[in-house]
């Protein structure tokens, strides 16, 4: 006989023997699996605070008046969104056990089937079509991992490789193609014709009031109206939708019965199996869901900027990889680091060599704060690299205006292994996650 597993109210995990843990501690004792305390809901919107104290204060002293501005930030969540929705993607299919690093080819299939369709339906439909292309790329995946066992890294890069080929083969039949109606309304071998725009909403009355505050320029009343502006001002409806699917995938996962049993499959799929879940079916589930939503990420790039282009996802993948993994394979944690990177991003957009000099002395004074703090706890080899690389930045900050165009360029990606490599010691990955499945084996 068997027994169905079912969410005790507040089930959040789920022990070593895929048994239930009904308060969510792997310990029992308040603690995450890695010995770390959790951070409480009041220390997170604590270090928001201080967050925003911090940049108030460095608009004022440096005058870079960009770094709270509502067109930076506008600019931001239009970048952090299709590497939100891939991280996302990668972590539905990852609490599942299954490893993927195709997200790349499946932003690109997601992409392509929105430039497809867009021009011809609207961008509505692009979307649907960018669904359902990532869908088919998360299939192909989990038909390679689930049911034949290929390793994972192996099936994730044919994925990438396959995905290229493909859009690159198609645009050149469907859009390329001389006398086709595709190339008489503007498309080539690279690019798809034009799509219509997509529709945006502002909130009337509170949009221009907080525009009109941030015009003032006062200290930190002014920063977040900036920032808040960005969210009630020619928003896209794609960025509410991704909004929305962040808040249902964490309902979904940490608060239902499905999402109890879908993250068992990623930590213990035997003892899953000996309590009557369906395994492989979860797996499925969870890698074309993966699939879907990395597929809206290059649906959105696509509908973005109104057109299919070759090459237009640039490795935001892989990038939504990094942000998964940053975020400890938690929907709150790949928001954060989407967010983070679409800020950096967004300073090309706007000539940040300014700004990002700016941002220089904030990191200047973090790293000081971090070397004092790993002094205290007996870090001393850390403490002092802290210090000596804060040093440098401080000399750098006090001895240039700006920085060089390319450096602004790198500010992304360095952000994003800066963060990766201070967040390293803090993950808890599925315990079962790249492991082969076979039906049966908890019988």
């Amino acid at each position: 006989m068997t027994t169905n597993i079912t969410a005790a109210p507040g089930a959040k995990g789920t022990g070593a023997n895929g048994t239930t843990k009904g308060n969510g501690k792997s310990n029992g004792k308040g603690k995450s699996g890695g010995g770390r305390r959790k951070l409480s809901y009041p220390v997170v919107l604590l270090i928001i605070a201080g967050g925003l104290v911090a940049l108030s204060l460095l608009r004022v002293v440096t005058g870079a008046d960009q770094v709270t501005s509502s067109g930076q930030y506008s600019s931001a969540l239009g970048a952090a969104v299709p590497i939100a929705l891939a991280g996302l993607g990668g972590l539905w299919s990852e609490r599942a056990g299954v490893i993927n690093i195709g997200l790349e080819g499946m932003m690109m299939l997601g992409a392509f089937s929105a430039g497809w369709m867009g021009w011809q339906h609207g961008p509505w439909v692009a979307a649907l079509a960018g669904i359902v292309g990532g869908a088919l790329g998360g299939l192909i995946h989990a038909i390679a991992t689930v049911t034949f066992g290929v390793d994972h890294i192996v099936s994730g890069v044919a994925v990438n490789i396959l995905a290229l080929g493909v859009v690159q083969f198609l645009a050149k039949l469907w859009f390329g193609a001389e006398g086709s109606a595709a190339a008489a309304a503007g498309g080539n071998d690279k690019q798809s014709p034009p799509m219509p725009d997509m529709p945006t909403f502002t909130v009337p009355g509170l949009a221009d009031g907080l525009k009109s505050v941030e015009g003032h320029h006062w200290f930190l009343v002014s920063d977040v109206a900036g920032i808040l502006g960005s969210l009630v001002n020619e928003v896209s409806w794609l960025a509410v939708l991704a909004i929305a699917l962040f808040v249902g995938s964490f309902f979904a996962l940490w608060r239902t019965s499905f999402g109890l049993r879908l993250r068992s499959c990623g930590e213990s799929p035997v003892a899953a199996e000996t309590l009557g879940v369906n395994v492989l079916r979860y797996k499925y589930a969870a890698v074309v869901t993966s699939g879907a939503l990395a597929g809206l990420g290059g649906a959105f790039l696509a509908i973005g900027v109104h057109i299919y282009q070759d090459q237009q996802t640039g490795g935001r993948g892989y990038i939504g990889l990094a942000t998964m993994i940053f975020g400890n394979w938690r929907p709150g944690g790949v928001a954060m680091g989407a967010g983070l990177f679409g800020f950096m991003d967004a300073l090309q957009q706007r000539g940040g060599g300014p700004t990002v000099h700016a941002l220089l002395l904030l990191l200047a004074v973090l790293l000081a704060g971090l070397a004092v703090w790993k002094l205290r706890s007996g870090g001393r080899i850390q403490a002092l690299i802290s210090a000596f690389v804060a040093v440098g930045l401080l000399m750098w900050y006090l001895m240039t205006d700006t920085v060089p165009l390319e450096f602004v360029e790198m500010t992304p990606y360095i952000a994003t292994l800066l963060v990766l490599s201070l967040a390293a010691q803090r993950l808890r990955v599925p315990k079962a996650i790249g492991r082969s499945y076979r039906r049966g084996q908890g019988t």
